[in-house]
C-alpha cells in the first residue's frame, strides 16, 4: 500500500508540478518581476504588453533560476500528492471510488482548502506591499487550511446536518476571526499589479490542483488494477 501511494504521488506530483511550473513561469513570474522593479525603485512604463513575458523591460530567461523553480515546484506538488492520496486511500476504505474523474473533484477540493480558503482573507501578495508579521500569517494560514480541509471532508462524507453545520462553522471561523493585517496599508507596487498577481495565482493554482487530483486518481486506480491482475495470476 505504501509503495503504491509513494509511486502514485511521485508520478502525479511530477506531472502536475511540471505543468504548474510552466504556467507560473509564463503567467505569474512576469507580474512578480514587474513588482520587483517597483520595489527596487526602477519604475517602468506599462504598455499593452506590460505583463507579457517577452517585455524587453523584464529580465530574460535565467536557466539556473527557472530550472530550480521548476524542480522545486515538482517536489512541492509531489508532497501535496502524498497528502491527497493518503486521504483518497482513507476514503476508498470507506467505500469511495477513486478514478481520474473523481480525482478532479478531489483536486478542486484541495485547491479550495489550500489556496482559495486562506486567500479569501489573506490574498497572495507581490513584493513591495505592506504585510503583517510572517509568523503570525503562517499560523493563521495553517489553521485555515486544516479547518477548510476538515470542512471539505465533512461536506463529502458527513451523513447528518450536524456534520454539515460543523463544516460551515469550520469554513467561516478563520475569516470571522480575521487574518493578521499590517497597521497601515501602503506599498510601492500599484494595486493593479497586485490584483493581476492574485488573479493569476488563483487561476494557475486551480488548474494545477485539478490536474494533480486527476493524475492522482488515474495513477491510484491504475495501481489498484495492476495489483488485482498480479493477485489473480
Amino acid at each position: 500500500m505504501f509503495l503504491r501511494l509513494l509511486t502514485s504521488a511521485v508520478f502525479a506530483g511530477a506531472a502536475a508540478g511540471l505543468i504548474a511550473a510552466l504556467l507560473q513561469l509564463y503567467f505569474v513570474q512576469p507580474v512578480l518581476l514587474h513588482a520587483e522593479l517597483y520595489e527596487s525603485g526602477a519604475l517602468v512604463h506599462f504598455g499593452s504588453n506590460g505583463l507579457n513575458p517577452a517585455d524587453p523591460d523584464l529580465p530574460g530567461f535565467d536557466a539556473s533560476r527557472d530550472l530550480l523553480s521548476i524542480g522545486f515546484t515538482m517536489v512541492v506538488y509531489a508532497g501535496y500528492a502524498m497528502v491527497l492520496l493518503a486521504l483518497m486511500a482513507l476514503a476508498e476504505g470507506r467505500g469511495a471510488s477513486i478514478t481520474l474523474r473523481s480525482g478532479l473533484i478531489w483536486g478542486l477540493a484541495g485547491f479550495i482548502a489550500v489556496q482559495l480558503a486562506p486567500g479569501f482573507t489573506l490574498a497572495p501578495e507581490v513584493p513591495g506591499v505592506a504585510s503583517a508579521d510572517v509568523y503570525d500569517r503562517q499560523i493563521w494560514w495553517f489553521a485555515t487550511v486544516i479547518a477548510a480541509a476538515a470542512a471539505m471532508w465533512l461536506v463529502a462524507f458527513g451523513r447528518s446536518w450536524l456534520a454539515w453545520s460543523a463544516a460551515i462553522v469550520l469554513l467561516l471561523a478563520p475569516h470571522v476571526i480575521g487574518a493578521p493585517e499590517p497597521e497601515v496599508f501602503i506599498g510601492l507596487v500599484p494595486t493593479e499589479i497586485g490584483a493581476i498577481f492574485a488573479a493569476r495565482a488563483f487561476g494557475v493554482g486551480m488548474a494545477a490542483w485539478v490536474m494533480l487530483g486527476g493524475f492522482a486518481g488515474y495513477f491510484w486506480s491504475r495501481g489498484a488494477a495492476s495489483s488485482e491482475r498480479t493477485q489473480s495470476v
